[in-house]
């Protein structure tokens, strides 16, 4: 019998999350690396497993995922969105308690680019009457 797979993307910032649920004991591999390996904050790995404890799955599914650009914050976000994406595949029933925590909403925040003429994006040069 083949083995039940679930999957689903997760992006935040400009980090993207490709991850792949299976019926399993519990593990999370990310990037080919234990979760506490690949993020070693404990925030950060708190932030990814909140839909699992949630949905009261935590110790039901391995989870297999691939995370691509930006930095930890971004990539743990995703890999959170993903994750709660790949929930609803399993339990549609989900999708009231996961919306309303805001775990499917997709962060639309990005950086903000430098404009021409001035410091930052936002930031001037100082203004000099004389």
């Amino acid at each position: 019998m083949a083995e039940i797979k679930y999957s689903a993307t997760g992006r935040r910032k400009t980090s993207i999350a490709r991850v792949n649920m299976s019926p399993g004991n519990g593990q999370i591999i990310v990037n080919e690396r234990s979760l506490a390996a690949y993020f070693p904050r404990e925030t950060l790995q708190m932030m990814i497993r909140q839909p699992l404890e949630l949905a009261g799955m935590s110790g039901k599914y391995n989870i297999s995922a691939k995370v691509v650009g930006g930095g930890p914050t971004g990539q743990a976000g995703a890999l959170r969105h993903g994750i709660s994406r790949a929930l609803l595949s399993i339990d549609s029933d989900l999708r009231l308690k996961l919306k309303k925590e805001g775990f499917l909403t997709r962060d639309p925040r990005e950086k903000e680019r430098k404009k021409y003429g001035q410091k930052g994006a936002r930031k001037r040069f100082q203004f000099s009457k004389r």
